[in-house]
């Protein structure tokens, strides 16, 4: 009897844990007012604007650096809020070249690209 307990603890605090473990992957809600809606198709927002930056679009390979996350960028009157996301694109330049990786991010907030980093051409 002893044992059977002791086996049905186990089991009840490990799929505790699991349970525990679930709710914490999953992405706490940021404040809408201040960050705008959570940005589910980030990966088309983003390709679509690239389409607009790069040279060459149809060349560009894209790897994602995890999901978005709630940030504030800026200081004073230039601060802004929205939500970060980091990529690495390696594309076509104007000679026909692959760039290799290059590391970037934006800034997305309402479903728009408002502010880039890493795009220095």
């Amino acid at each position: 009897m002893k044992a059977f307990v002791s086996e049905s603890l186990i089991c009840a605090l490990a799929l505790g844990m699991i349970f525990v473990g679930s709710l914490n992957a999953q992405t706490p809600s940021a404040d809408t007012e201040r960050y705008g809606p959570y940005p589910t198709n980030y990966k088309e927002t983003i390709t679509h604007w690239l389409n607009k930056q790069l040279i060459d679009p149809d060349s560009a390979r894209i790897e994602w650096a995890g999901e978005p996350k709630p940030s504030d960028l800026g200081k004073g009157s230039e601060a802004v809020s929205g939500y970060l996301v980091n990529f690495t694109v390696n594309a076509r330049n104007r000679f026909g070249s692959y760039t290799g990786k290059q590391k970037h991010s934006v800034l997305i907030r309402n479903g728009e690209v408002i502010k880039s980093m890493g795009f220095g051409y």
